[in-house]
């Protein structure tokens, strides 16, 4: 099944348990400069990690936003 998003449904259940912002950016289908300015003003879809100087999206927020739950496998 593909979701509406960049990546398909198999391919954001293979994601490991947090992502880079530029990966959860691709699974949304939002671009680079949408994606960083959500994230810099705390209003990304999902909640944002500050891990050094960049950005990390905890990939199970993701799946509950795009309703990806584990009994659908």
């Amino acid at each position: 099944m593909t979701t509406t998003t960049g990546m398909t449904e198999a391919e954001v259940r293979a994601l490991p348990v947090s992502i880079p912002l530029p990966v959860a950016n691709r699974v949304l289908g939002l671009g680079r400069s949408k994606g960083y300015t959500l994230a810099r003003s705390g209003q990304y879809p999902v909640r944002v990690l500050r891990v050094g100087t960049g950005y990390r999206v905890v990939t199970a927020e993701l799946r509950t936003l795009l309703g990806i739950t584990d009994t659908d496998a």
